[in-house]
């Protein structure tokens, strides 16, 4: 991976992160599933790994280390392997990968159940997580296809589409 592709990746990780922060704030102002806060069950978890706090004044920086350094960095790394011909199919995949190890491996890890089950809330957080993961996965993806395709052609691509 060249630098400029790490570069991008993190921009494109920086970028869908910031469109998922905004996502989270409208959550929170029209009061959509209020016991459903999977970053707050995430420091929660880090806390105890770690031993640790991640509160106040820093915990607003975990979405972007999680979501422009680490899964930014990771996305670059898979984009060339991921299936489909298009950022918007790659990024769906990626969402759909991201989605199955939040619901499967961090939710039940941070004492939620598989996909926050044991909230009590049906299949709502599944749902919301799925769409919100599906909206930053493509958005980071649409970024980094952006990113790292030179302009000359893109262009091309737009004049003769792929079949």
């Amino acid at each position: 991976m060249s630098g400029r592709n790490i570069i991008s990746s993190l921009l494109a990780g920086f970028g869908a992160t910031t469109v998922h922060i905004a996502l989270m704030a409208i959550k929170h102002r029209a009061g959509i599933l209020p016991d459903f806060e999977p970053y707050e069950d995430l420091q929660r978890l880090l806390s105890s790994v770690t031993a640790r706090s991640f509160e106040s004044p820093f915990s607003w920086l975990l979405p972007y280390i999680n979501g422009a350094l680490i899964l930014g960095f990771v996305f670059g790394r898979l984009y060339i392997h991921l299936p489909g011909r298009t950022a918007i199919v790659k990024g769906g995949v990626f969402g759909i990968a991201a989605w199955l190890v939040m619901g499967l491996g961090l939710l039940p890890l941070a004492g939620r159940g598989v996909f926050a089950y044991e909230l009590g809330l049906g299949p709502l957080p599944a749902v919301l997580m799925l769409a919100m993961l599906m909206i930053y996965a493509i958005v980071m993806s649409l970024l980094y296809a952006w990113l790292t395709v030179p302009p000359r052609a893109q262009r091309a691509a737009h004049r003769f589409p792929a079949r």
